[in-house]
């Protein structure tokens, strides 16, 4: 072998570590991005849920995916009418039904591709949804003569979005008065008798109240299946006639 042929093989080793060494910098890099895109996606903006159960039927479905806003509520609040995720506050799980039902293969790689930076929530069973019925400082009753829920002594309308058994014109009634604490929600399922929510967890530690801390966000979306995409409705308007609550709990 000549030198200038050896230097030419040394230098094309040389150069080939270079490569490689720049190869794997550049996938060290795109980890180190993704990680970080995930930290802020999961932390800041949005996260991807499916529904497990039918307790907020019709709004949504078994197997329904949602998007889930974390972070204007951190400016604006919530509202009565918010449909919130939130973890268990403790013992809730053991009394919601979760009859989920297969999904389908593209819907499962969608989760996994979505998984991989932090959108897509592996552990929605470990979650439930609710819709926010009384915020803090708020009364709220069930029920009146005629079967509505009273926040702050001004019955409610439910009928937008309540799922009703056949027949009926008011849900099953669960007794209730509670005044919601400070940094707490009470929540109620739209299919209301086949949700386990603040009702039903009255014995609980937390007494059926959702620690603000519990809170991931409010649900906004279905985006799948694509026939039921859009906005889910908040139906802000059904509280319109709440009056503010006293320091108290009381309507003034």
């Amino acid at each position: 072998m000549t030198e200038n042929s050896a230097a030419a093989a040394v230098g094309k080793r040389s150069s080939k570590r270079r490569g490689a060494l720049t190869f794997l910098r550049d996938v060290i890099v795109i980890i180190i991005v993704a990680l970080l895109v995930s930290f802020l996606v999961k932390t800041f903006l949005v996260r991807s849920f499916y529904i497990p159960s039918g307790s907020m039927e019709n709004t949504l479905q078994i197997n329904d995916r949602i998007l889930v806003d974390e972070i204007t509520p951190r400016f604006t609040g919530y509202h009565r009418g918010d449909v919130v995720v939130f973890r268990d506050p403790g013992g809730w799980l053991t009394g919601e039904s979760a009859a989920q039902a297969p999904r389908p293969w593209i819907v499962e790689a969608f989760d996994w591709v979505l998984s991989l930076v932090g959108v897509s929530a592996p552990d929605s069973d470990d979650h439930l949804i609710k819709r926010v019925i009384g915020l803090p400082g708020d009364h709220v009753v069930c029920c009146n003569a005629i079967g509505q829920i009273t926040v702050n002594g001004q019955p409610i309308n439910e009928k937008p979005y309540l799922k009703l058994a056949a027949g009926e014109s008011e849900p099953e009634v669960v007794p209730f008065d509670v005044t919601v604490p400070a940094d707490k929600l009470w929540v109620l399922g739209d299919n209301r008798d086949r949700s386990r929510d603040s009702r039903y967890n009255q014995d609980q530690p937390g007494k059926g109240f959702v620690p603000m801390e519990n809170v991931v966000g409010r649900a906004f979306v279905i985006t799948w299946p694509f026939d039921r995409f859009g906005l889910i409705d908040t139906h802000h308007a059904v509280f319109a006639g709440v009056p503010t609550p006293t320091p108290s709990g009381t309507s003034p």
